[in-house]
């Protein structure tokens, strides 16, 4: 089963997404599985991953709609509101969806990324981690001192998005390089190979920017706690989707086998995301 781990629907009319504005064009507009199927069909993913693109119940509510009629969803990671009293209660009712996988917290968008040391978040993530819960970070490089420090003290089934966002269009690899190895030194947290080209310079990137980082993520983290995700239609604002999935398996290492790439493009979304009773199908 080859999966794309990271991707996002959305409706502008929801007025959900106060961070897609008319200046951003790109991405200022619809975008629905319609609009992805035939790329997926080209690059042979059978199923994606759709995460929440906006912090609101609601539109956790409108993708897990979409699930219900969709060939090619086989899990959406959600929102719920940490600092709401009843959370419990609202990953509850999710958690009771078929198709519900996990949450998102976005740390990127917090005021302070020590919010998640306090301790409300401390309790929460505790709780997530007792109830194996799957958890994605999206965090900018800035904040990975904060994800160490949380790390320390709770045990999460935690996966950092987007390679938690170097800076790549300038080149910059510390300090980056060192606290990746040391949140990868976590057996229970993941990465995804995402989101690279935006961290890029967005009209000029080539393949060759990405390696050092690509490289990285495989060796610290080894070829079965890393996935493939488009950030789609994201990717949009530097990058088509067929160049974004070309992008991964060039900038992968040489000696990564066939099956190494059964892990990247699949099994390991499988496993992180907890899909084992998922069959084998044809490619729709």
């Amino acid at each position: 089963m080859r999966i794309d781990a990271h991707q996002h629907y959305w409706k502008i009319s929801r007025d959900d997404y106060g961070w897609i504005n008319p200046d951003i064009r790109t991405l200022y507009r619809d975008f629905l599985e319609r609009d992805l199927v035939e790329h997926l069909k080209k690059a042979g993913i059978e199923k994606t991953i759709v995460i929440q693109a906006a912090p609101t119940i609601e539109e956790t509510e409108f993708i897990l709609s979409l699930s219900d009629h969709s060939e090619s969803i086989v899990g959406v990671v959600g929102w719920i509101d940490i600092d709401h009293p009843s959370y419990k209660e609202q990953l509850d009712i999710f958690r009771k969806h078929p198709k519900f996988v996990g949450i998102r917290i976005m740390i990127q968008d917090m005021p302070n990324e020590t919010i998640i040391l306090s301790e409300k978040y401390l309790e929460a993530f505790s709780y997530f981690g007792k109830i194996d819960l799957p958890v994605d970070l999206l965090i900018t490089s800035s904040q990975l001192w904060a994800v160490s420090e949380l790390l320390k003290r709770v045990k999460l089934r935690g996966v950092i998005d987007h390679i938690a966002k170097p800076e790549i269009e300038k080149g910059k690899l510390e300090p980056w390089k060192t606290q990746m190895a040391e949140i990868a030194s976590y057996q229970n947290i993941y990465c995804k190979l995402s989101g690279m080209v935006t961290e890029a310079n967005h009209d000029n990137w080539e393949t060759k920017d990405m390696i050092p980082y690509v490289h990285h993520i495989v060796e610290v983290f080894g070829m079965h706690r890393i996935m493939y995700g488009s950030d789609w239609p994201v990717c949009l604002l530097a990058a088509s989707y067929d160049q974004v999935y070309h992008l991964l398996n060039d900038a992968l290492p040489s000696d990564v086998s066939t099956l190494d790439k059964e892990f990247i493009f699949g099994k390991n979304a499988i496993d992180f995301y907890k899909l084992n009773n998922i069959e084998e199908e044809e490619p729709f």
